[in-house]
């Protein structure tokens, strides 16, 4: 239910690179403790994520839940190699890479204030594989929305259309955070009030001046 009195009713966030540290931050960190030719890695990404990536590409496969963790691991590996040569590990993969995507303290305290300041929280994650840690899961969020789960996937306006269904609240009245260029402009297009986040005090203050006071 919206109130008259503030802007916005609900913040949408994402979990990866926004909850955490930055992903080149622990993507740097897995390719250098599994010594993996970064050429290789950022050709492979480039395919499978870029703007010319297939519609079936493996990573939108797995972010949808069509394509299961182990098989996309065995692709993933089948790219990869050390710089010599050497064969990546597939079983594990994706528990390895993200294996530094610790939570980053600042930003779980801004979600904390939001949810004092009796705002929703709401967590919209393209998932790669499950690995979110439940607990501060549901401490933090009033809603959870992860896209194999649900079956769909950003930058889609479908995901977006979905999560504001399922809290009730028209896209005015939410706000977006995220780290993808393409996941906030699909936001912004469908409504939202959308912020690229590249740290926990910018995102603070661009949260805080859309509320009209400290956030």
């Amino acid at each position: 239910m919206a109130d008259p009195e503030r802007p916005i009713d609900a913040v949408v966030l994402d979990w990866g690179g926004v909850l955490t540290v930055s992903v080149p931050t622990f993507i740097e960190d897995w390719l250098h403790r599994e010594d993996i030719d970064r050429e290789r890695y950022g050709t492979t990404i480039r395919a499978w994520m870029g703007r010319d990536a297939a519609p079936d590409n493996p990573v939108s496969r797995l972010e949808t839940g069509h394509l299961p963790v182990a098989e996309f691991e065995r692709l993933l590996a089948a790219e990869l190699r050390t710089p010599g040569g050497a064969a990546i590990p597939a079983h594990g993969l994706l528990r390895r890479m993200f294996g530094a995507a610790q939570t980053d303290p600042a930003m779980v305290d801004l979600v904390r204030d939001l949810r004092a300041r009796g705002l929703r929280t709401v967590l919209l994650s393209n998932s790669w594989g499950e690995g979110y840690p439940e607990e501060l899961l549901l401490e933090l969020f009033d809603t959870v929305v992860i896209s194999g789960r649900v079956g769909l996937r950003k930058p889609d306006p479908k995901i977006f259309a979905h999560t504001l269904e399922v809290i009730g609240l028209p896209a005015h009245r939410c706000a977006f955070v995220d780290d993808a260029p393409a996941n906030v402009d699909a936001a912004r297009a469908v409504g939202l009030h959308a912020h690229r986040h590249t740290d926990a005090e910018s995102t603070r203050a661009v949260l805080a001046a859309l509320l009209g006071a400290a956030a």
